[in-house]
């Protein structure tokens, strides 16, 4: 399964990070259809050339000729006048394998629940983070994950 490889490599590597978007709604327990891992990660340089070198070794292309260093140095610009919020990937040879790196948020920032998939570690933005991060997003998506995510939060 992606996700778990995902976020084995992440956790074996001691990286910050968060799996935020439509797996982290799924994972909390609502009903919720995605094909792409969404993360946050730390927002430090190190970390971005460490994930990039983990993304490589699972098979994974960015979409953007860009490196982790270009998108660490240039996010700023990239958010503003590019509209860009997430640092996209794809394996070419399994394409269900996608992953998005929201860049717009911190990892360090998200509090978080870890969930046991197969034995493995998967760090999930918490039922508040998602929220918050949804809020902030406002996708017609995303309005329909807070319902959810709040009605999960009153059980």
């Amino acid at each position: 399964m992606f996700i778990t490889s995902l976020c084995h490599a992440l956790e074996n590597a001691k990286l910050d990070y968060a799996v935020v978007g439509g797996y982290a709604v799924a994972l909390h327990g609502a009903v919720r259809g995605t094909v792409d891992v969404d993360i946050v990660l730390a927002l430090n340089e190190k970390t971005f050339n460490a994930a990039e070198k983990i993304f490589i070794s699972l098979g994974l292309q960015s979409r953007l000729p860009v490196s982790a260093r270009e998108v660490f140095q240039f996010r700023e610009e990239y958010i503003k006048n590019r509209q860009l919020v997430a640092w996209s990937f794809h394996d070419p040879s399994t394409p269900q394998n996608q992953l998005d790196v929201i860049i717009t948020e911190d990892a360090k920032k998200i509090k978080t629940k870890t969930i046991i998939i197969q034995g493995i570690k998967i760090k999930v933005a918490s039922l508040e983070s998602l929220i918050e991060m949804k809020t902030r997003s406002a996708r017609p998506q995303d309005l329909e994950d807070i319902k959810a995510l709040k009605e999960i939060k009153l059980k």
